[in-house]
C-alpha cells in the first residue's frame, strides 16, 4: 500500500517534466526479459534510425540479455518511472498496471504477445481471469493507440474481446520477421552459443502450464521420439527443453539423453528459428512456428480436462493442420506417418482461413509508424 502510494506520487512529479520527444521506452512481459515483439521493433530501429532515436529498456534483471546500443532502467524503478512519463513512445506487449496514467503528447503501441492463439483471452476467458485483472484491462486499453494484429482472426478477437474500440493495424508479427526471413548466419551463431552442433536436427518441445501444476501430461518419450525423428527424418536429434517457469525446480527429465534445457533461454524466438521440430500441447507457440512451415506436433493428454478446468479454445483442436497425439504410441505414428505435402496444404489453407498478415516486414512498419509520430 505504501509503495503504491510512493509510486504515485513520485509519478505525479514525473509527469510535470517535459516529453523527450524521440525517446521510446520498451518493455516486454513486465520487464521479465528482453524479447518479444518490443526487442524485434527496437533492433530494427537502431539498424536504421539509431542517430534520431534514444531507446530505453526497463528489465528487472539487467544482466538478462541486455540489449546493446541502448539506456537501461530498473523495471519499477525510480528511473523507470520518469522513463514512463517522459518518453514520447511505450511500447510494450502485455497490459500495463494500473499506475501507468498516459499523457496527452505520449503515443502507447501494444503489440500484445502472439500473433493467432488457441487458447481464449481477456473477455473471450473473463470467467478464468480475477476482477483485477479485468480492470487493469480495461484501464491498459482505454489508453492505448494501436495495437498489432498478425491476422485477420487476431484482428476480430481485439475488436471483440479486448475491451477495446481504437486503431488496430494490420502488419503482421514483429517476432516473427525473424522466421520468415530465416537468416543462416543467425542460425549458426545461436547453436554455437547453445554449444550444438551446426548439423544436429533440433526438436523443441515446449508445453503449456498446468494450474494444478500437474506433471502428468508432459511424460513424453524423448529417446524413442528422437530414434522416431531419426528414422523418419534422417540425421541426428537433440531435444531442447523449455517448460513454464513454474516448473524449473521440477527436474523433470533428468537422465535423458540428447536433452538441453533452455527453459532460462532469453528470447524463444530464436529457439524457434533453430529448430527444425515444434513437439507442443496448447501453446500458441504452434503458429509462430508454422509459419516457416516446419512441422509441429501436437502432444496433449488431457484436451478435456484442460479446455475445462484452465483454458477454453478458439479453434477446435482436432481440426488444426497439426497432427494430433493423445500419448506416446499415438505420436510415434504420426512422426512416422508424417505426410509433408499434405501438412504444407492444410497449413497454407488454415493460414489463407484465418487472414494472416505475416510477410517478414512487420517491425517495418510498427518502426515507421513510431517514426512518423516522432517527427509529427
Amino acid at each position: 500500500m505504501l509503495r503504491n502510494l510512493t509510486t504515485n506520487i513520485i509519478s505525479f512529479f514525473f509527469r510535470f517534466l517535459p516529453i523527450k520527444r524521440n525517446q521510446i521506452l520498451f518493455i516486454s512481459y513486465y520487464g521479465a526479459q528482453y524479447g518479444c515483439n518490443p526487442k524485434y521493433i527496437s533492433e530494427y530501429l537502431i539498424k536504421n534510425h539509431k542517430d534520431h532515436i534514444s531507446i530505453v529498456w526497463a528489465l528487472t534483471n539487467i544482466k538478462n540479455g541486455k540489449p546493446s546500443n541502448v539506456k537501461i532502467v530498473k523495471y519499477g524503478s525510480i528511473k523507470y518511472l520518469k522513463a514512463l512519463s517522459t518518453s514520447r513512445i511505450i511500447c510494450t506487449n502485455y497490459r500495463m498496471t494500473m499506475d501507468f496514467k498516459k499523457r496527452n503528447s505520449q503515443t502507447y503501441i501494444q503489440t500484445w504477445h502472439s500473433s493467432l492463439r488457441l487458447k481464449k483471452i481477456e473477455r473471450d476467458a473473463s470467467d478464468t481471469l480475477s476482477k483485477d485483472y479485468i480492470r487493469m484491462a480495461k484501464h491498459d486499453s482505454a489508453q492505448t493507440d494501436y495495437v498489432i494484429a498478425g491476422c485477420g482472426n487476431s484482428r476480430n478477437t481485439f475488436e471483440t474481446s479486448f475491451w477495446y474500440s481504437g486503431r488496430i493495424l494490420e502488419y503482421g508479427t514483429p517476432r516473427n520477421d525473424l522466421l520468415i526471413h530465416s537468416p543462416q548466419g543467425k542460425i549458426n551463431s545461436i547453436k554455437d552459443l547453445l554449444n550444438i552442433p551446426i548439423e544436429k536436427k533440433i526438436i523443441l518441445y515446449a508445453p503449456t502450464f498446468r494450474k494444478d501444476k500437474s506433471l502428468k501430461p508432459y511424460q513424453l518419450d524423448f529417446n524413442n521420439v528422437c530414434k522416431l525423428l531419426s528414422n523418419r527424418f534422417g540425421g541426428e536429434w537433440i531435444v531442447l527443453l523449455r517448460l513454464h517457469p513454474h516448473l524449473i525446480n521440477e527436474h523433470l527429465f533428468c537422465g535423458i539423453d540428447n536433452m538441453l534445457d533452455v527453459t532460462n533461454f532469453n528470447d524463444i524466438q530464436e529457439l524457434l528459428l533453430i529448430s527444425d521440430i515444434l513437439v507442443t500441447d496448447y501453446s500458441s507457440l504452434m503458429f509462430d512456428f508454422a509459419i516457416s512451415y516446419k512441422p509441429v506436433f501436437l502432444f496433449a493428454t488431457d484436451i478435456a480436462e484442460y479446455s475445462k478446468h484452465d483454458r477454453s479454445f478458439y479453434f477446435d483442436i482436432q481440426r488444426l493442420p497439426f497432427p494430433l497425439a493423445n500419448d506416446n504410441s499415438e505420436l510415434a505414428e504420426n512422426i512416422l506417418s508424417f505426410d509433408e505435402d499434405k501438412y504444407k496444404s492444410n497449413l497454407k489453407y488454415f493460414y489463407n482461413s484465418v487472414g494472416s498478415f505475416e510477410n517478414g516486414n512487420a517491425s517495418e512498419k510498427v518502426s515507421n509508424l513510431i517514426m512518423n509520430l516522432i517527427k509529427s
